[in-house]
């Protein structure tokens, strides 16, 4: 269905040309769930814009040809593009934020895809945006339907996303990490429909994603990329019972769950090396714990080390091989024991947020969407409360409405105590001062970046208006340290947010948030964009300030392997209330809830055979 022969991209960048993917070579049969996985930055996300023809301004395919069922897509002129793309092959996105057009309603850019490559019009492709809405997961399709974006959350969002780019049931979907802002019930739903289309459509699939489990579940062949490379590749079982490359190795190493509670998680020291360069050894020699001499003289081959297993990598090169990689040893350093329950950071009792319903004329308010109907929770100095449930159940209108967030848009009732203070009684420079102590990470890092501001100033943003007592002297070295800390060189500073990936725009505003040293950050799916070796990376990072710094953490997220890893308790939403709280060895372990117990049983997990 889809045979790609040495891709090769190039991007004209203000740091010189940049060779994002290249000669990238894969086939996917009809069918077939090929994934691609890697991380942040590797090339991913640009071999999808590169298929599809959807680069920017300053990108173009420099060689390689793309064969969509005996045609070679590269060579077609736009306006036969435009037919292929929605019908033939289609695209879900990562961000369904700068996807969707926000003055069309969802149901019209549904529509739109259907009108424009099947025989449907009017009401029966009304009918159908209607089905397709039902399919992904979202309540009361047939009145969403006429909904705007921003009137749904990131999770729905993404839904219809999903939706649109299946609309017209093409035969090849590039699915660019389609479940990352969806929670576990929702990602089995979805994942459950794309195998139900490939049986039906025989629909070939190009899956890139950063979640191991979900390419467990999902894929029958993984290619494992690496700055611009593909490094591995192997049929699904094979690359998990049996991963080669030492990045595989680490990859495995790096991956949260409970039995690793009390460590640190092994992480890749570095980060991807930038791609204006001419390599003149292997790309990943310089953060390998299996380094040799020829591996910075000479690039290795993708060569065979058995039937359908390939790998880049000098200790295979030749008929046997010449020992196992290395598996960090960074996993197996104990972190500091939890220290007892401290004092009291933030105390919420039967905290209310409700959004007004006006209609007529003259906006009268004739009902409430009871987005959060009294919950009530507290969070100790050094502990991490976990915040589950599912898209859409009130869990990220609390973190806003803590921070003060939704004045004026909502009607709040309750209290929140932070460190005794009132937090909805509080303003101006009152308020102004108990933002040094609490801050927020967004689930939607392009979103919640400036786009006109360079990283340095976004990060020295916050620490010169909360922190005035800070010098920019010191100000300007703790931003060069902090990027470091999650993972980015201090090159970094002197770039805009759109040239970076969606994981890396995740690490900028983590480091954002961490910048002014609060008691309390409020985490709206931290790690939700990030691969696993750079969660790795911002967990073990998220756990060492709370051992040093005493810090708390609002947990907000759907990954229950970084709940097993971080969280000492947990608290379950459903529609606006707490359903079930309590530590995490008992919600885990011992769930009383019938929700909850639905919630842990689609979680996908990763079983490796031995």
């Amino acid at each position: 269905m889809l045979e790609i022969k040495n891709l090769t991209t190039e991007l004209n960048a203000d740091s010189g040309l940049v060779r994002a993917v290249d000669a990238l070579t894969l086939t996917i049969k009809q069918g077939e769930t090929f994934a691609l996985v890697g991380e942040s930055g590797c090339g991913k996300s640009m071999t999808a814009l590169s298929i599809l023809r959807l680069l920017p301004d300053s990108g173009r395919v420099a060689g390689g040809s793309v064969d969509v069922e005996g045609t070679d897509i590269m060579q077609l002129p736009e306006a036969r593009m435009r037919d292929f793309r929605g019908r033939k092959i289609s695209i879900i996105f990562q961000e369904p934020s700068t996807s969707l057009n926000p003055v069309m309603t969802v149901g019209r850019q549904i529509t739109e895809v259907i009108e424009r490559h099947t025989a449907m019009r009017g009401d029966a492709a009304v009918a159908k945006a209607v089905d397709w809405l039902q399919r992904v997961g979202i309540p009361e399709p047939g009145r969403r339907v006429n909904d705007y974006p921003f009137q749904m959350s990131g999770g729905q969002k993404q839904r219809v996303m999903i939706a649109i780019a299946l609309a017209a049931e093409p035969d090849v979907v590039i699915a660019d990490e389609p479940t990352t802002a969806l929670d576990v019930t929702i990602q089995a739903q979805i994942l459950d429909l794309l195998k139900e289309l490939q049986r039906s459509q025989k629909m070939a699939m190009l899956l890139i994603t950063h979640d191991l489990a979900i390419v467990a579940q999902m894929a029958h062949r993984v290619a494992l990329m690496y700055a611009g490379q593909v490094v591995e590749v192997a049929e699904a079982t094979e690359f998990f019972a049996r991963p080669l490359h030492p990045y595989a190795v680490n990859l495995f190493d790096a991956l949260p769950d409970e039995s690793k509670r009390g460590r640190r998680l092994a992480s890749i020291a570095g980060s991807v090396p930038p791609l204006n360069q001419a390599f003149a050894g292997c790309r990943f020699a310089d953060r390998c714990f299996d380094v040799m001499d020829r591996c910075h003289r000479a690039p290795p081959r993708l060569s065979e080390f058995g039937p359908d297993h390939t790998v880049r990598c000098f200790l295979y090169d030749g008929p046997a091989l010449l020992h196992s990689p290395t598996h960090n040893s960074g996993q197996e350093q104990l972190l500091p024991v939890d220290q007892q329950v401290g004092p009291t950071v933030l105390e919420v009792r039967d905290y209310k947020v409700w959004f007004p319903i006006r209609k007529g004329l003259l906006q009268r308010t004739v009902g409430h969407v009871k987005a959060v109907d009294g919950v009530s929770f507290s969070i100790a100095c050094g502990r991490t409360l976990a915040l589950v449930g599912e898209s859409g159940s009130g869990k990220t209108t609390v973190g806003k409405a803590l921070l003060q967030l939704l004045r004026g848009k909502a009607e709040i009732s309750g209290s929140a105590l932070l460190s005794g203070q009132p937090l909805d009684q509080l303003d101006g420079e009152a308020l102004r001062t108990a933002r040094r102590a609490v801050q927020i990470v967004f689930q939607d890092p392009f979103a919640s970046l400036n786009p006109r501001m360079r990283v340095n100033e976004i990060l020295e943003e916050g620490v010169s208006s909360l922190r005035p007592d800070v010098t920019p002297a010191v100000r300007r070295e703790r931003v060069a340290v902090l990027l470091e800390k999650v993972g980015l060189s201090r090159s970094a500073l002197a770039r805009y947010p759109h040239e970076f990936s969606g994981g890396q725009r995740q690490r900028l505003a983590i480091a954002r948030a961490l910048a002014v040293e609060p008691q309390l950050i409020v985490a709206d799916e931290p790690t939700s964009a990030l691969d696993v070796s750079v969660q790795a990376q911002i967990l073990n990072l998220l756990k060492q300030l709370q051992q040093e710094l005493g810090v708390a953490y609002l947990f907000i997220t759907h990954n229950f392997g970084v709940v097993e890893y971080l969280a000492h308790d947990i608290a379950v939403m459903k529609n606006g209330l707490l359903v079930e709280a309590g530590t995490a060895e008992n919600i885990l372990h011992h769930p009383q809830h019938e929700y909850t117990r639905a919630l842990l049983k689609a979680v996908p997990r990763l079983v490796r055979s031995a």
